[in-house]
């Protein structure tokens, strides 16, 4: 017997709606493998401004212990990008940003959150007016609840009582502290601080290219920054990450192409400088030996920082966890070889005088610096965009219209895209070209932005959504053994390197003017 005419439209319309949902769904996860993500993640960490500063780190540092922090950093980071991967989906749902997955993880500070744990009702009642009080809360639901009972609640309280509430509710706070807010803050720190460092490495790099064709020439560092800043906003009106695929590949082969370059012409100076004449002390006094350090510290810090993991899972299909995993491992097969032979042959070839942008130490052959210069400019251009991406898409999500996209509704998200991008690009293009202090802004960024990001939250974040899953196993407790360990170590490195980047940046400010032709 025939089906019906009506039943066979039925079923195709049917399953024209089950592809739709399918297309839909593989558009939702990503459509990236784990070679993307190996692009995005060596493009993102091994750029010519993270690793062109090591050699000036171990030398202030020394062999032994420059040998060991760059080590010791380079397995830290692989294992804490390997903990972030891991917690994709860890609660079942899709956290996509650094952002929400410690807001899902660590919570926020909120009344609820802080009613949630305490089971008296004076208690709840006493914290909901000191959290108001102290968050500027307005609780609609909190003051029809309470307003009947009011005074008989306050009378019930005791004296007594008070430094209790304060220590528990001092407790949520700081438990509270690495939510939503504070990982934005730090990326926010992290993203800006490495977007104005490397944009004054992209504007030395053109600098040094123009000079070699026009030794004469009037154009200034400043000039090349604001052109590189003007390159950077034609780039970001591309949308998202994953747009960025092509770019980034490029990016990656430069990447490779600007460490050979720079590691065979460093080896060639070496061996045309006087070995003899070539120090390995630590020059200067002991307090300026040991600021150099901390200032080592957060630069090598910020030489592994990596503040858009999530960002980058959420472009690459499923299997996630899988394809990150082998990306991320990839892509630090590619720092290992460029990362270690350019800080031990740079630190090798020039000693304790070694530049903090170790381009700057090199002198012959003109041409093939000149050619690493170009490297470092392409690939640097990708980073860029890597790291704006946060703080584009906080904008957006608020200003954007959610409208079906209308002709009119597609004219008005472009036009506040080139406005938000413009002002983003302004206000980096201004600061790096005021202040083109390279190797300070390397240092700050990685001691308040990169470690606290990199190292100290993926340990914390990890143990505390596996402490609900699993309950004192012995591979728990040796993971809580190694994580505390990273966070204890990195914590104090924050510190250490944000006093080191402070010191010399407040020298660098007395020494030369603004807009200065470094």
């Amino acid at each position: 017997m025939t089906q019906p005419p009506n039943s066979t439209e039925a079923a195709e319309e049917e399953r024209q709606q089950v592809e739709e949902l399918e297309e839909a769904e593989e558009d939702k996860h990503g459509k990236g493998t784990w070679k993307h993500a190996a692009v995005h993640v060596a493009t993102t960490i091994a750029t010519p401004a993270a690793y062109a500063p090591l050699p000036f780190a171990l030398a202030s540092l020394g062999w032994p212990l420059g040998v060991s922090s760059l080590v010791g950093a380079t397995l830290a980071t692989w294992y804490s990008s390997l903990l972030i991967a891991s917690l994709w989906k860890w609660d079942g749902k899709k956290h996509v940003t650094y952002r929400d997955l410690a807001q899902s993880i660590f919570g926020t500070l909120s009344t609820t959150y802080l009613e949630s744990s305490f089971s008296s009702p004076e208690s709840n009642f006493y914290l909901h007016v000191l959290a108001m009080k102290i968050l500027s809360v307005k609780n609609a639901s909190f003051q029809r609840h309470y307003q009947n009972a009011f005074v008989f609640r306050v009378l019930s309280l005791h004296n007594s009582e008070f430094p209790c509430y304060l220590t528990h509710l001092c407790f949520h706070i700081l438990k509270g502290f690495w939510g939503y807010w504070s990982i934005a803050f730090f990326q926010q720190v992290a993203s800006v601080g490495n977007n104005i460092a490397i944009q004054i490495a992209a504007g030395s790099s053109l600098k040094a290219v123009y000079k070699y064709y026009h030794k004469d020439g009037d154009l200034t560092l400043q000039h090349f920054v604001m052109f590189f800043g003007i390159f950077e906003l034609f780039l970001s009106q591309l949308p998202d990450i994953h747009s960025l695929r092509w770019v980034n590949a490029l990016c990656t082969f430069s990447t490779i192409g600007f460490a050979a370059t720079t590691i065979g012409v460093t080896i060639y100076n070496g061996k045309k400088i006087d070995r003899k004449s070539i120090s390995y002390s630590l020059d200067g006094s002991s307090s300026s030996k040991i600021f150099r350090a901390f200032n080592a510290l957060g630069a090598i810090a910020f030489s592994f920082g990596d503040a858009m993991l999530p960002e980058i899972q959420n472009t690459v299909r499923e299997p996630a966890k899988k394809n990150v995993y082998k990306g991320v491992s990839a892509a630090y097969g590619i720092i290992v070889l460029s990362y270690w032979q350019l800080a031990f042959t740079g630190y090798w070839a020039f000693g304790s005088q070694v530049q903090p942008y170790i381009l700057s130490s090199l002198t012959v052959p003109q041409w093939t610096i000149v050619m690493a210069n170009i490297f470092a400019v392409i690939q640097i251009s990708g980073c860029f965009q890597i790291y704006c991406r946060p703080t584009y898409a906080y904008f957006e999500e608020r200003l954007l219209s959610s409208e079906t996209a209308t002709k009119r509704a597609l004219l008005r998200n472009k036009l506040v895209r080139l406005v938000c991008t413009s002002m983003y690009m302004l206000l980096i293009t201004l600061v790096a070209a005021a202040m083109p202090f390279f190797g300070d802004f390397v240092s700050i960024c990685g001691a308040v932005g990169f470690t606290p990001l990199d190292f100290v939250f993926p340990a914390m974040a990890y143990l505390k959504a596996r402490r609900r899953r699993h309950q004192n196993t012995k591979m728990y407790l040796s993971l809580l053994l190694l994580n505390f360990a990273i966070v204890a170590w990195f914590s104090a490195v924050a510190v250490l390197g944000c006093i080191g980047a402070v010191k010399f940046i407040v020298e660098d400010v007395k020494t030369y003017k603004f807009f200065h032709d470094m």
